[in-house]
């Protein structure tokens, strides 16, 4: 993820790489059923949202170039605790209140982190 911590265009680029991912992942498990195809999109959903959340709370901080690293550091540590309450929050609606399909959610979800690992580096080529 540092990699687009410094480069707005990066951030987009990466963060559409990820969408576009499970958005085909989604639409190829329609092709079994609709609540498999509804359960991918929830799975990527649990992997992208968070992404977004964690780039707004670097812009965010970004805007104020003369903090101190302390203060960078702590927009950091927040940015990644709010990223991993989203997650469990939104696979625990899914899973539990919209009683999705764990292997198409499970599956869209490592797609779209293994995604997240790799698109740095294909994007930076």
């Amino acid at each position: 993820m540092p990699v687009i911590l410094y480069n707005r265009k990066l951030d987009c680029k990466h963060l559409s790489f990820q969408l576009i991912t499970f958005v085909i992942l989604s639409g190829a498990f329609c092709a079994n059923s609709i609540e498999w195809g509804a359960s991918a999109f929830a799975g990527g959903l649990a992997c992208w949202l968070p992404n977004i959340v964690f780039m707004l709370l670097t812009r965010l901080q970004k805007a104020k170039e003369e903090d101190e690293p302390v203060r960078i550091a702590w927009y950091f540590a927040l940015g990644a605790g709010l990223k991993v309450v989203t997650t469990i929050a939104v696979l625990v609606i899914a899973l539990g209140v919209f009683k999705a399909a764990f292997t198409p959610l499970g599956l869209t979800y490592l797609a779209v982190l293994i995604v997240q690992i790799v698109a740095p580096a294909v994007i930076k080529r």
